[in-house]
């Protein structure tokens, strides 16, 4: 026999209690078919030298946008790195506006009002941009800021009439005039006139997005809410795009779409009678390949912890009077989550606050009363607070929480700022969900935050703030737990351990090659291990010059 490829000499930690480690890995039709001796007198068409270098299962962030990920990287950049205060963040618009003709739309994203003291704000963006509208998307992607000119192109002639939506609100000061804010749907009052971004567009991010996530060995991503309105970066041809850019070679990397419950629909009836809920010709959660493939329904009951807009049973505690809102209200938000569980498909519910979460288990369960599954395996993405009286009922209903662990320190005193002493051990919990045996994910949320996998496994390790400040440090896991959930745990939230997550026979051959061994390394030195090459399906798809290929 002979192989399409051989990879050797490598320090490989395989994720499979069965075969916890290995040295060689053969690979036909981009899977694993053999380790070690197993390949004792097997010739390949490509040896890929490892040079000694510890290897992992490739990385799989469960929660990752890949979509804005890629438009943020042609947008203004507005993260605390790139604009550490809110005039950084001004001169960053002037620059663009004085580059750009009158009437061109000036659009950035990654501003966080909790690291800068305050959201900018309509009156500085009108002096800076009197003839451009301005739209900046916080870091949360659940709510920005416009300026008048924005307004006004968007058909908001008369700032004082400029209307709320159900679902969002528009910030305004004591004399009722706007100050630019907008949060969660209130964003549609402006953003319809730069979105959706057109394929070519959606093409051009998406092939930057592709290379910048390679290079952190991340093979996989899980794209929560393909077509949501509003969604810089979203399009209504987004698995076209995903489609094409896999075709061209820009895309190199796996992606699991889940399509926002927003653009399923009714389908008529569909076995015995029953209504079905779905995409067009019936396509559920499932569909796809090993490139591109349907992964579940991604549905939004609230907003975000450092926005203030997620859903609360208690007030914010630096916002007395502010409990956050549901996007939806709780019978739609049950008819939807029960539709989709009914039609089979994997449910992924946003849910950060604790009274979104009551809601959401509240659904789960009622899907489950009306149309038994088993192991359904819906999620819940974020899982931002969680009140003691929650645990034993997100485990009884076979619920994986997704949590993100880069969220501790680029948001973590934000968080603290938000919850307050009191309610700190709720925040963003992992051992907890670890100790009831639940299977953890790893994830980002980026471009929210910085999408690095092995940052976000330092945080889950370490749990403290960009300020040094404890984060909920009971809910600290150890390097193996944070590594296992970036690999298997992720695969298994996604209905694909059997493909993904751990290196073995029938596997994809999907693989992080390493400058030291996140498993040996001092735990506070976690996140200076660096990726030296990756490889998808055994094909090297980036490398620094950590492997030799002949």
């Amino acid at each position: 026999m002979r192989l399409d490829a051989i990879l050797e000499h490598g320090r490989i930690w395989t994720g499979d209690a069965d075969r916890p480690t290995a040295s060689r890995i053969g690979v036909i039709g981009g899977r694993v078919v053999g380790l070690d001796e197993e390949l004792d007198g097997l010739t390949a068409d490509t040896v890929v030298d490892l040079g000694g270098a510890p290897v992992v299962p490739g990385f799989h962030d469960a929660h990752l946008h890949f979509s804005l990920y890629g438009q943020k990287l042609l947008r203004l950049d507005l993260s605390a790195p790139a604009c550490p205060t809110l005039d950084d963040v001004y001169e960053t618009v002037r620059t663009a506006v004085a580059a750009a003709p009158a009437g061109t739309w000036i659009l950035g994203r990654g501003h966080d009002q909790n690291k800068l003291g305050g959201h900018p704000t309509l009156a500085v963006l009108d002096s800076i941009a009197p003839e451009h509208p301005v739209y900046l998307e916080h870091t949360s992607g659940h709510m920005g800021v416009t300026n008048s000119a924005g307004l006004r192109d968007a058909g908001h002639a008369d700032l004082l009439r400029v209307p709320d939506l159900e679902g969002g609100h528009v910030e305004r000061d004591a004399a009722g005039m706007p100050t630019g804010l907008l949060q969660e749907r209130a964003q549609e009052l402006v953003n319809h006139r730069f979105l959706p971004v057109d394929l070519d567009t959606h093409r051009a991010g998406s092939r930057l997005a592709s290379a910048s996530l390679l290079s952190m060995g991340i093979t996989s991503v899980t794209e929560p809410g393909i077509g949501a309105p509003g969604q810089v970066g979203q399009t209504p041809v987004e698995l076209r795009a995903y489609q094409d850019g896999i075709d061209a070679g820009d895309i190199r990397l796996r992606i699991d779409a889940m399509p926002y419950h927003r653009v399923l629909h009714d389908l008529g009836p569909i076995g015995g009678g029953d209504s079905g809920f779905g995409l067009d010709l019936g396509i559920r959660s499932g569909f796809g390949g090993d490139r591109l493939r349907i992964a579940g329904v991604k549905v939004l009951s609230d907003g975000s912890l450092i926005g203030r807009t997620a859903a609360m049973c208690c007030d914010f505690d630096d916002d007395p009077g502010n409990r956050g809102f549901l996007i939806d209200e709780v019978p739609d938000l049950t008819r939807t989550i029960v539709a989709a569980h009914a039609n089979g498909w994997q449910v992924a519910t946003h849910a950060i606050g604790d009274r979104a979460l009551d809601a959401v288990l509240d659904a789960v369960a009622e899907a489950q009363r009306v149309a038994p599954r088993h192991d359904p395996r819906h999620r819940i993405e974020h899982c931002g607070i969680s009140r003691p009286d929650q645990l034993s009922r997100v485990v009884d209903l076979g619920l994986i929480p997704s949590p993100q662990g880069r969220f501790v320190s680029e948001t973590g005193d934000g968080l603290l700022a938000a919850v307050g002493p009191e309610r700190m051990a709720w925040v963003y919990r992992m051992r907890s969900w670890l100790d009831r045996g639940v299977v953890l994910p790893g994830s980002t949320d980026a471009p929210v935050v910085h999408p690095d996998p092995i940052w976000s496994i330092q945080d889950m390790v370490a749990r403290r703030t960009a300020q040094g400040s404890p984060l909920a440090p009971d809910e600290a896991v150890t390097p193996e737990q944070a590594l296992r959930a970036y690999t298997y745990g992720s695969a298994y939230a996604t209905r694909d351990e059997a493909n993904r997550g751990t290196i073995a026979r029938g596997r994809l051959a999907d693989l992080a090659v390493l400058s030291d061994d996140l498993l040996a390394v001092d735990p506070a030195r976690l996140s200076e291990v660096r990726v030296g090459a990756t490889i998808v399906g055994g094909e090297v798809v980036h490398d620094a010059g950590a492997v030799s290929i002949r």
